[in-house]
């Protein structure tokens, strides 16, 4: 299984904020089929806890900053995303949840394949189980 990594990002220089660099995934290991936006989430509150089992996806702070905590089922990794022109990689089959938003963050997440609820895993237990399935599989 890949690992999660943090991914340089170029500054963007354009007042308007241009993602050229986005369009062009000059830095992204994957072609982008989809861009969605979290905002505005409370202090205090997680969001997006959940799991892909074929997508992958770079998660961007736009502003503000945000921790990102991921798990393959046995080790976590610990990230913290601010607008240091930095992104990170979320390989599939990694439980992730974002936590302690600051004011007026914003989450851009850029993802492999359009959304899919069969993709979609929301209950911990059950990407366990899933997990459990794939190492199975993988180790024979």
């Amino acid at each position: 299984m890949e690992l999660p990594r943090i991914i340089e990002l170029p500054k963007i220089e354009d007042y308007r904020g241009n993602l050229t660099f986005v369009q062009n995934c000059d830095q992204i290991p994957f072609d982008i089929a989809r861009v969605y936006w979290t905002y505005d989430v409370p202090g205090g509150v997680v969001r997006g806890s959940h799991a892909h089992k074929e997508n992958e996806s770079l998660i961007v702070a736009a502003s503000g900053s945000f921790d990102v905590t991921l798990s393959d089922g046995t080790r976590e990794y610990k990230f913290s995303l601010n607008r240091s022109y930095r992104g990170l990689y979320v390989p599939v089959n990694y439980w992730r949840t974002l936590d302690n938003f600051s004011s007026g963050s914003v989450c851009m997440v850029l993802s492999s394949k359009p959304y899919s609820e069969d993709d979609y895993i929301r209950n911990y237990d059950e990407y366990l189980e899933y997990m459990r399935s794939v190492d199975s599989t993988l180790n024979g």
